[in-house]
């Protein structure tokens, strides 16, 4: 439990560090970290499949395309520019409507006894399997037309015109 705790502060921390660091570059290699404690998580709650597509696709995939964006777009503090007035207040009304639900959310939710997994192979890809290919089939299949269709508009949209002669 000390190492569920431990892990828990050092998310808190991390998610905090990336949010009020004011190097774009900096806040990026926090949630890096942010992330990798979240690939903790998922091992102490017996989730390797979900470990290993955090690690892979947050950790790499993400996290690699931000650096790059960031890096390309040559982010600095003196080509920033000052927000409005009003931009800091919808932020400010935004994260207290946040800290509203998230008490109120806490409020319904009894968390002093946390709920135990009766099956210690829950987390497992050979049962996520089993759940996506029976329970969720139509969903799972619906969502793979999705991806198609955003894919072939991508291809659409990224196609160049051939130049006429």
């Amino acid at each position: 439990m000390t190492v569920f705790y431990l892990v828990a502060f050092l998310s808190i921390f991390f998610a905090l560090m990336t949010i009020f660091t004011k190097n774009p570059v900096h806040s990026v290699l926090y949630l890096v970290i942010t992330f990798f404690t979240f690939t903790i998580h998922y091992i102490l709650l017996n989730a390797q499949f979900l470990a290993a597509v955090n690690f892979i696709v947050y950790m790499g995939a993400i996290m690699v395309l931000f650096l790059f964006v960031l890096m390309l777009l040559n982010l600095n503090k003196d080509t920033e520019p000052m927000k409005s007035n009003l931009v800091k207040m919808m932020g400010v009304i935004a994260g207290c409507c946040l800290v509203v639900v998230l008490f109120g959310a806490l409020r319904v939710f009894d968390i002093s006894n946390p709920l135990v997994a009766k099956d210690p192979d829950i987390g497992l890809v050979k049962n996520l399997g089993k759940v996506l290919f029976k329970e969720f089939l139509l969903p799972f299949e619906l969502s793979s037309i999705l991806l198609l269709t955003a894919i072939i508009g991508a291809v659409l949209l990224g196609k160049k015109e051939p130049k006429k002669i």
